[in-house]
């Protein structure tokens, strides 16, 4: 990879940008909730090192949860250098997330889909390619009609057959987007098999290739740097690696790669100890996280189509290393994860009133992580617990439906 000449952008030869997805991906990590200050904290460390981009909050829909720690980074370092990830599923659906966006101030969106078979089914409801890319090119449309720059993502891109995922990339960047990201959402790539893809995506007229790597073999560094050297222009990182499926490609480890290795100095590392330890912190994961399968958060999650199809998100069985898989909330209970929680524990409770007097019972003791266990012990609690007439009586005593059959569509991106 060649560091010295300039490619006339400002940008040295075969060098790549860095976008950093920690108040995003590590954001959304089962267990783990950061507020507007850490978000304030981290995203003026991220910038004051180099990092260009600072992706921040999903968004798929009016009143975001987000909304504060989209609002707080754009404070701290401006729209211009930010970007949050926006979820499509329908053009009703992902208009109304794009007006969202636009009201935060947003200017740039990571529009997220489904790039795999496997995915789309579980979050479009049809496995065809056509009506993947129709559904691409409208999000691109309504994105663009809105003045905003545009990167739209291929989750599952790693597993997802090449001559469908090279037909959506080039659909995409027909449509008008400006930047395609492949997410390695489940790790399953070597580092020549990363750039052959890579080499196919960047053959695209007109394409521009970011890498999201996850690091559940210990490969997203090695992979991220393969990209790069196969044409890719941009690496996707977290602070301390923290993230999902074993955790991303790591920010530190990165840029200190391109230093030693490729003699790239556009970077200030002196940030990077104290931003890693203020995104472990406040993520509340200890004094360090560890990446790979064995992990007490390696399998973790807190959506229940992710407990539900977890073949869908892991490259292996935690059983195959000895882990276990396990659920970690602190406040995105919902129904359906509360039933997932009870489900073959004997326990029976009106789990319409339960919810919210959980939800409520979690406010009032800072948030602590709670897992399967635990959320059957608090619902023996609910039981014997006199206050419950009274939620019951807000809430009603309506039956939840079906909780454990999650549409198809309604699964939450996590890329």
């Amino acid at each position: 990879m060649p560091a010295a000449a300039d490619n006339g952008g400002g940008l040295p030869s075969g060098l790549p940008r860095i976008s950093d997805a920690t108040l995003r991906d590590a954001a959304h990590m089962a267990g783990v909730e950061f507020g507007p200050r850490d978000a304030a904290r981290m995203a003026d460390l991220l910038v004051r090192s180099g990092v260009e981009l600072v992706e921040v909050g999903m968004i798929s829909g009016p009143s975001s949860a987000d909304a504060g720690l989209v609002l707080a980074t754009h404070e701290a370092v401006g729209p211009e250098r930010s970007q949050s990830l926006v979820v499509v599923r329908d053009r009703q659906q992902v208009a109304k997330a794009l007006d969202e966006a636009v009201l935060l101030g947003c200017r740039s969106v990571v529009l997220s889909l489904p790039a795999s078979a496997e995915h789309a089914r579980l979050k479009l409801a049809s496995t065809s390619t056509r009506y993947l890319i129709a559904t691409a090119r409208a999000a691109i449309g309504l994105a663009k009609e809105r003045g905003l720059h545009v990167t739209f993502t291929g989750e599952d891109g790693a597993r997802t057959e090449r001559e469908r995922l090279v037909s959506y990339v080039r659909a995409g960047f027909e449509a008008g987007a400006d930047r395609f990201r492949l997410a390695e959402t489940v790790a399953c790539l070597s580092p020549s098999q990363m750039g052959e893809v890579i080499g196919s995506l960047v053959a695209v007229e007109g394409s521009e290739i970011e890498i999201h790597s996850h690091n559940m073999l210990g490969l997203a560094v090695a992979n991220s740097l393969a990209a790069v050297e196969a044409g890719a222009r941009w690496i996707s990182t977290t602070a301390g690696g923290i993230g999902e499926r074993g955790g991303n490609a790591p920010l530190a480890e990165i840029l200190i790669a391109l230093r030693v290795i490729h003699g790239d100095t556009r970077f200030d590392l002196s940030h990077l100890t104290e931003l890693t330890r203020a995104a472990v912190q406040a993520s509340g994961l200890g004094n360090a996280f560890m990446p790979g399968p064995t992990t007490p958060y390696a399998f973790a999650y807190e959506l229940t189509g992710q407990l539900a199809r977890p073949a869908a998100y892991e490259s292996l069985p935690p059983q195959e290393v000895g882990n276990t898989r396990e659920l970690r909330v602190r406040s995105r209970l919902t129904p359906r994860l509360v039933a997932w929680a009870l489900a073959d524990s004997g326990v029976d409770v009106d789990i319409a009133g339960f919810t919210p007097w959980l939800l409520a019972r979690q406010e009032q003791a800072g948030r602590p992580l709670l897992d399967r266990d635990a959320i059957r012990k608090a619902a023996v609690e609910f039981r014997g617990a006199p206050e419950r007439g009274a939620v019951r009586a807000r809430t009603g005593q309506a039956p939840v439906p079906d909780l454990l059959a999650e549409p198809a569509g309604t699964v939450t991106t996590r890329a």
